[in-house]
């Protein structure tokens, strides 16, 4: 029977530290007692010279004796380490249900019920006279909140379940032989099942399945019991043959519940590998699993006879590099050599995949089924990258790459000729069509979108230094992070005559909005002036604590020109500028003489952007029979969504920045922000300059407040102008120093629209 979230709060857990206790001094007593019949009675017996059949009895009375008393002390040892593991994990869980139900639900208003199945209901009570509408940041707490208390509880019931099993097994069902399972800890006996469950491979029931991923659910990161799990299995070729068949099984058919099993196991997988694999980590699994998985990815593994020809090592293994944040001596050596395998040739592993015929697209070794059917390793590796920060900058900042032979081994004499930047940002580079698509049919058109769009996950956790779906997202960025994304922009701009592949620019415009503030800092630099106007003091102490880096200028101006050409570029970045700007102000507020030039410099970003989106609407109508239609139907459209932007955290790493379904995948943008003097966190001040004021004073997204700003022009002014003059309320500022300030800001709204202006008249 499910635990519930009353039995959590309520159960009284001393009594079973007073078990604990009560079990460490039986495994004390029975340790001295074990000792003392060793040296006791046994060493007298094994000494005597008794001679005939009662010497022989009494001997192996002795003997076994002696052997049961061991037993018992190990049993009680197993018993004891049991339940301590447990009571330290369930205090820690009970702690976390009592603040998530006793201190916020209240605060958010909200209820919690049971509703069977180790699962509860979060709802808000109806009070009266209220019209119970809630808004979108209300509803998504609910959400988090009910989903953070139910993942609670299925981690008490994983662990009241693990116990119960150990404790049978420590104990047997034998009440006069103690010699049974004993462990060292509980992950021990959590690994142990694991394990048994694993050798029934295809074989498993749902109710095992789920039980399986219930276990690596909550240990996956531990590395106690990762490496035990991978070690249970075999080696490197057994674990790929393990996963290969389970995944095949997985996702033939049409069999969503064990799609969903399969899914999870997947990321149980890759979760586990990344922490198995971490040399850091104690204990670890021996760094020739790397050695040997390279080995085996250019090797045929035998999972499934239907196949032409068995999958590649690295086809399989892909699918699960595919989650789990790894250490870069595991994952980077095994991404070069993949990188330089499709270098030699890019259709490689594409000869490796099963002929469908178009039917059956999510058979294969991605269950996930999210970039990619899991048959081009390449696309893999990088969505691997794109959940290992620390790996993806090494990777992606590496000079000199090691260059790999094909079964893996280093070839020390050789030199690669390229970066791995370089080559998967090239222009030419051919992307493996990552699909079971027919080649004749429509999904055919998008059937390489894969590798780029991994690619440019890769890129986000390079540059941000955190997975690119973390949520919330937080910047963790360096010197090293800086030279990556001017690397991007070096590659991704105006001036390229090749613009990004489409899947990629969602990612471009989160890198950018990610640095945001370089952005700003490095536009503030007209005529080489920047150092002498000390533009170092005006964008000190951002959120995350790393120094302002420029990017030429020029650079800046035409990465932002191609991001913001696009609708979903240019709301991403021009949010980030909002709220940026806000922050500036916001921290400010008791230095008038650094704010005034911070949101001069950033009225003159928002023309660049604005301008820049304007050109990509010319450039999108400029067939357009009827110019009626850029105006009313187009520009409309894009404009109701302007500024739904929600700040869902201010946290060390910036703010966490929501734009709905236009992101993607991703609903949040880490967005760095503007701390004030000293480093300390931005107050609730940092309200008062964001976009809900802009709301209050009649900047409204619904269709009648639209018909009142029915340019792109008007938009861009009001977002540039209304923070400054709530902040100019706020600091008391006169009338005549608001209106020669506005006459700045408007001038430098001006110049940012005209630099842009002038770079379409050269272009044409």
């Amino acid at each position: 029977m499910a635990l519930t979230h009353t039995d959590l709060m309520e159960i009284d857990l001393g009594r079973l530290d007073s078990a604990v206790s009560g079990w460490k001094k039986a495994v004390d007593d029975l340790n001295t007692l074990a000792e003392d019949a060793r040296q006791g009675m046994r060493a007298k017996s094994d000494a005597a010279r008794w001679a005939g059949v009662n010497a022989t009895v009494t001997r192996g009375f002795v003997t076994k004796t002696t052997k049961e008393i061991a037993d018992l002390h190990t049993e009680a040892g197993s018993i004891h380490q049991v339940l301590d593991d447990a009571h330290t994990e369930l205090v820690s869980l009970q702690k976390q249900v009592r603040t998530a139900v006793q201190v916020d639900a209240v605060k958010l208003g909200i209820r919690v019920e049971d509703v069977g199945g180790g699962k509860v209901r979060c709802y808000f009570a109806h009070v009266r006279g209220d019209s119970d509408e809630r808004t979108q940041e209300q509803l998504d707490a609910r959400e988090e909140l009910e989903g953070r208390i139910n993942q609670l509880l299925a981690h008490a019931s994983e662990i009241d379940a693990s116990v119960a099993r150990a404790l049978r097994k420590s104990h047997g069902d034998d009440r006069h032989n103690a010699g049974h399972s004993s462990y060292a800890s509980l992950d021990e006996a959590q690994s142990e099942r694991a394990a048994e469950l694993a050798k029934l491979g295809t074989e498993l029931t749902d109710r095992q399945f789920m039980e399986l991923n219930s276990i690596m659910r909550f240990n996956a990161r531990d590395a106690d019991f990762s490496t035990a799990f991978y070690k249970s299995l075999g080696g490197p070729m057994e674990t790929l043959e393990f996963y290969g068949k389970m995944s095949l099984d997985g996702t033939a058919g049409d069999d969503k519940a064990r799609l969903a099993l399969t899914r999870q196991l997947q990321q149980n997988m890759g979760t586990a590998l990344a922490s198995a694999t971490d040399p850091d980590n104690k204990p670890h699994l021996p760094a020739g699993w790397g050695d040997e998985f390279r080995r085996l990815g250019t090797q045929h593994i035998p999972v499934d006879p239907t196949f032409r020809s068995n999958p590649y090592g690295y086809q399989v293994l892909g699918g699960i590099l595919r989650y789990g944040d790894y250490d870069a001596r595991f994952i980077n050596p095994i991404a070069g050599h993949i990188v330089q395998l499709h270098h030699e040739d890019p259709a490689r592993f594409m000869y490796a995949k099963p002929a469908t015929g178009g039917a059956d697209l999510d058979w294969g070794f991605n269950p996930s089924g999210q970039t990619g059917a899991g048959y081009d390793p390449l696309t893999s590796v990088l969505q691997g990258l794109g959940h290992s920060p620390d790996a993806a900058k090494q990777f992606f900042s590496d000079e000199t790459p090691v260059v790999y032979r094909e079964d893996g081994t280093v070839d020390k004499t050789a030199t690669l000729g390229y970066t791995y930047l370089e080559e998967l940002t090239n222009a030419d580079f051919e992307w493996p069509a990552d699909s079971l698509v027919h080649p004749g049919s429509d999904e055919a058109d998008h059937a390489r979108d894969a590798g780029p769009d991994a690619l440019g996950h890769a890129l986000e956790a390079a540059v941000t230094g955190s997975a690119w779906d973390a949520d919330p997202p937080t910047l963790h960025r360096d010197e090293q992070t800086h030279g990556i994304m001017q690397q991007v922009m070096d590659q991704y701009n105006v001036t390229k005559a090749d613009g990004p592949p489409d899947p990629l620019k969602d990612s471009l415009a989160r890198m950018g909005a990610a640095y945001i503030d370089d952005l700003n800092y490095s536009i503030m630099n007209y005529g080489d002036s920047g150092d002498q106007l000390d533009r170092d003091g005006l964008f000190a102490h951002s959120s995350d604590g790393s120094p302002r880096e420029a990017f030429d200028g020029f650079l800046a101006r035409n990465f932002m020109m191609l991001v913001a050409g696009e609708e979903d570029g240019y709301r991403t970045l021009t949010a980030a500028q909002q709220l940026y700007m806000a922050s500036g102000l916001a921290a400010g507020e008791t230095d008038r003489e650094n704010a005034i030039p911070f949101v001069e410099n950033a009225a003159k970003v928002h023309g660049i952007l604005d301008e820049s989106r304007s050109q990509g609407i010319r450039e999108e109508f400029k067939s357009a029979e009827d110019a009626a239609n850029l105006a009313l139907s187009k520009d409309g459209e894009w404009r109701k969504t302007l500024m739904t932007v929600g700040v869902t955290a201010v946290a060390t790493g910036g703010a966490a920045m929501v734009l709905g379904p236009a992101a993607g995948v991703v609903t949040a943008t880490a967005v760095p922000l503007v701390m004030q003097s000293g480093g300390s966190a931005i107050t609730t001040v940092y309200g008062n300059h964001t976009l809900q004021y802009m709301e209050d004073h009649a900047y409204n997204n619904d269709p009648e407040a639209l018909m009142a700003v029915q340019t792109l022009e008007q938009a861009g002014e009001r977002a540039t102008a209304q923070p400054f003059l709530r902040y100019a309320q706020t600091v008391g500022m006169s009338l005549p120093e608001q209106r020669d300030i506005v006459n700045e800001i408007e001038t430098n709204y001006r110049n940012g629209k005209a630099i842009i202006s002038d770079n379409e008249k050269v272009a044409q």
